[in-house]
């Protein structure tokens, strides 16, 4: 697939509030100069540059244009773009829908997924995860969307005998899972179809979507619901229940899911206590990363 192109604004940089200007203005902070004797030997410019974009990207919190990060860190405007084009190339960056404006990508989460155990999204979430274990009585995942693939970043295990084979690190295609479908739910029909420009996609199994249209289906149903149930999409025999997790944005940023073959569970509390079970982890996980969804407006009282 062609990566895709960048598009810098013509008219400069978008006009800010005073606050927020002077919050741009402060440089990214570094350490202080090596003082190694072969510093100018072993020390390599343009990786600087590539971390500190990232670095200023993970510090304003916020989407940034491409020439604001430029600015930030001291690059031209068409060297930031060569920066910025290979950072999206990559993943490690991707465009907000509907703007030119950037943010982090999930692959930066997939550098060393195994040191991402100790930070807060995980840590955040295993308690909860291992609630669910203990309520539904089989094993719970949490997984990110790493372009293409839902990579499993946690995998607490039933205490029972049926032990999950999605461990730490397990990728899958997420076209095909009911995860990935919650993940994906934050693309638009023109990103689904520049993600996947195959006409037709590789099936796990005979539920798998054929194409971008059927995926989309599957995206607004799972949408609607506010969670993901299967019953044989991943494995035959085996069934799920996914719920998204969303940051303070109310961005998707993980699922988590209970799995097991269908033996493993009870299936007259399937639809009703693991649903709930599930979905109500998921907003506790998401509260916990400052996720407040809106509270129902109450109807304006008449005056007599």
């Amino acid at each position: 697939m062609r990566p895709h192109r960048i598009a810098l604004r013509r008219s400069g940089a978008v006009t800010q509030s005073p606050r927020r200007s002077r919050k741009r203005a402060s440089a990214v902070a570094e350490p202080p100069p090596d003082l190694h004797k072969n510093h100018d030997i072993y020390f390599v410019p343009g990786l600087r540059r590539g971390l500190l974009a990232l670095e200023t990207l993970a510090n304003e919190g916020a989407p940034m244009s491409v020439a604001e990060i430029g600015k930030r860190i001291g690059l031209t405007r068409s060297s930031m773009f060569r920066l910025a084009y290979t950072l999206q190339h990559m993943g490690f960056v991707e465009e907000v829908p509907e703007s030119k404006l950037l943010r982090l990508g999930a692959r930066v989460l997939n550098i060393g997924y195994a040191y991402l155990a100790s930070q807060t999204l995980i840590e955040t979430a295993r308690p909860d995860l291992e609630g669910l274990r203990d309520l539904t009585g089989v094993s719970s995942h949490l997984a990110i969307l790493d372009r293409r693939e839902i990579l499993y970043l946690s995998c607490v295990q039933t205490k029972s005998g049926f032990l999950s084979n999605m461990n730490v690190g397990t990728r899958l295609p997420a076209y095909a899972t009911p995860m990935g479908w919650l993940l994906l739910s934050d693309r638009s029909a023109r990103e689904l179809t520049e993600l996947y420009p195959e006409r037709e996609f590789v099936p796990l199994t005979d539920q798998t979507p054929r194409n971008v249209g059927q995926l989309a289906q599957r995206i607004a149903t799972a949408v609607a619901a506010g969670h993901a149930v299967s019953h044989g999409a991943v494995e035959p025999g085996g069934s799920s229940i996914a719920a998204p997790v969303r940051d303070r944005s109310g961005r998707v940023v993980a699922a988590i899911d209970v799995s097991a073959p269908d033996s493993a569970f009870d299936l007259a509390l399937f639809d009703t206590r693991d649903v709930r079970e599930v979905m109500e982890t998921a907003g506790r996980i998401s509260a916990r990363l400052g996720f407040a969804p809106e509270a129902p407006r109450k109807p304006a009282s008449r005056r007599r």
